[in-house]
């Protein structure tokens, strides 16, 4: 898949970077920075996701002179010895996510100014992208107990929305009772991460009362300790991984062969990373399912396009912006996305009425 685009001729003539920031859904102020080059009359864009609010305007006051001629390959080569982070990042893999909003902006312009679109130059078309809705039953910042208000709140706009839902250790049984009347596909043990913010606990009484109470989900990223491990003996085609996939040698390091993946190209880095990713799964006969960090500008486009191309009838975690907002719109998109009707770059525009 990668040869398809490396080739392609490149010529940059600005950078540019803008931040956004906002309120989300899940209680914490998200911000990101929108990365636009351009260069023979066309602009391509791309947006790093880094979570450290503070690192995007440290970025904004920081020249990033990338300016020449180029092959998409050789400008991801040019990459390694440019300075994206004045400042360190709080975690390496930000590294990654930065580096992606860079690649896939050098992608995006590089393909329009070759008058083409992602699909073309993989030799696939758009088609309609599936996707649940990702959120928290509670702020985790408060002190209300968890419910299922939100899923009631959007089931009343689209009665057949499938959700994507990250327990914690305050769901008792009549709480998963209840939210497994809804269409619930995924549950996000988050049981990798060492921010605590965000970390489960590794309890097996709590992951045997999720991975019961939801007996149709796929699990995703459960802390495999020994106590935890022997719950998922015979279940191993229900765990998806996300947190560790960067690329092809981390699906290799897996502790068994994956039958699901979170695919998020921000973790793999670069666009030879996240297409060679994809083609070895379709290879390996891997199911994959694009995955969303609250994107605030075209990055959510760009996972709703990779999806439209490679995996549009998973269950997407790629749901448009507005369904991570606190007061939710009656004028929600539902599932599917309709894709763009004439796209250009990696293209944008999913849902958009015709």
């Amino acid at each position: 898949m990668y040869e398809r685009v490396a080739d392609l001729p490149l010529t940059v003539e600005t950078c540019r970077v803008d931040v956004q920031e906002r309120s989300t859904s899940s209680g914490f102020d998200r911000a990101s920075t929108t990365i636009a080059l351009s260069g023979a009359g066309e602009t391509g864009r791309g947006e790093d996701v880094t979570y450290t609010n503070e690192s995007h305007y440290s970025l904004a006051a920081h020249e990033v002179d990338l300016a020449g001629e180029y092959t998409l390959d050789s400008f991801s080569a040019h990459l390694e010895d440019v300075e994206l982070w004045p400042d360190p990042p709080e975690e390496e893999r930000f590294r990654h996510y930065r580096r992606w909003g860079f690649e896939s902006a050098a992608l995006d312009l590089a393909l329009k100014q070759a008058g083409t679109s992602l699909g073309a130059a993989l030799g696939r078309t758009y088609d309609p992208v599936t996707f649940v809705a990702s959120t928290r039953l509670s702020d985790p910042e408060s002190d209300e107990s968890p419910s299922a208000d939100r899923l009631a709140a959007l089931q009343s706009i689209h009665a057949d929305v499938a959700f994507k839902l990250d327990p914690t250790p305050d769901w008792d049984d009549i709480l998963i009772a209840e939210l497994a009347e809804y269409d619930v596909r995924i549950v996000d043990m988050k049981g990798l991460y060492e921010d605590e913010r965000v970390a489960s606990d590794p309890d097996p009484v709590f992951y045997r009362r999720v991975v019961d109470g939801f007996p149709s989900a796929l699990v995703e990223d459960p802390n495999l300790t020994r106590g935890i491990r022997p719950i998922f003996d015979g279940h191993e085609d229900r765990v998806s991984w996300d947190l560790p996939i960067t690329g092809v040698e981390s699906i290799e390091s897996l502790p068994f062969e994956p039958e699901w993946l979170n695919m998020k190209p921000s973790r793999c880095g670069t666009v030879e990373s996240v297409l060679e990713t994809i083609a070895y799964c379709e290879r390996e006969d891997i199911d994959l399912y694009g995955g969303g960090q609250f994107e605030l500008d075209v990055g959510r486009d760009h996972i709703q396009a990779l999806a439209s191309l490679c995996y549009p009838d998973s269950p997407n975690d790629v749901a448009p912006g507005s369904y991570n907002e606190p007061a939710l719109s009656p004028d929600l998109p539902a599932s599917p996305l309709a894709p763009p009707a004439d796209p250009t770059g990696i293209g944008v525009g999913f849902g958009d009425p015709e």
